[in-house]
């Protein structure tokens, strides 16, 4: 495998690149304060309220696309938390000097993303059944990701890999029906 050691320098060098760039936004305090409510409403809160709005105005109708939307969501919770204890991997924060914590990490380790895997899923199913949403729940879902980055929580490919499998998950949930 040493014929993967320079490719994998590489990536480490612009993750970490990237990650310090972007970090840096969050001193200013307007930027810190948004990109926490993002995250925050990230956590659940903005796609649960959907959820609650499609069901309230849907009826029946929205049932069984909410239902999709839940039950991905639960297998994302599984799959993240399993990846995460596999791979161990440190917050940024706690890596390097110059990232600086921006808000409270919701567990201890950084891969992947769990907050952008459900942004993903949760946007490719709410747009594939509610086309109509898709200018609300696609530029939340990538300010989602960027707000990880942003406040020293995960580094770009937490956030790449946390989108990929998320979109893995709605694709594959979607293929199922």
């Amino acid at each position: 495998m040493r014929f993967l050691d320079a490719p994998l320098r590489a990536l480490t060098v612009w993750d970490e690149t990237w990650c310090v760039r972007l970090n840096r936004a969050s001193a200013v305090g307007l930027v810190r304060t948004f990109f926490r409510a993002v995250s925050r409403l990230g956590d659940g809160l903005f796609w649960y309220a959907i959820m609650a709005f499609l069901l309230a105005e849907g009826g029946r109708a929205a049932l069984g696309p909410v239902l999709q939307m839940a039950g991905v969501a639960a297998l994302g919770i599984l799959v993240y938390r399993w990846l995460k204890t596999k791979t161990s991997r440190p917050r940024p924060y706690q890596v390097r000097s110059a990232i600086r914590l921006g808000a409270d990490p919701l567990d201890q380790f950084s891969f992947p993303s769990g907050h952008t895997l459900h942004a993903a899923s949760f946007a490719i199913l709410m747009t594939s059944y509610y086309a109509g949403l898709a200018w609300l729940v696609w530029p939340f879902a990538a300010l989602v990701a960027l707000s990880r980055v942003v406040l020293g929580l995960h580094y770009p490919t937490d956030v790449l890999a946390g989108g990929a499998i998320g979109a893995v998950l709605a694709l594959g949930s979607l293929a199922l029906i």
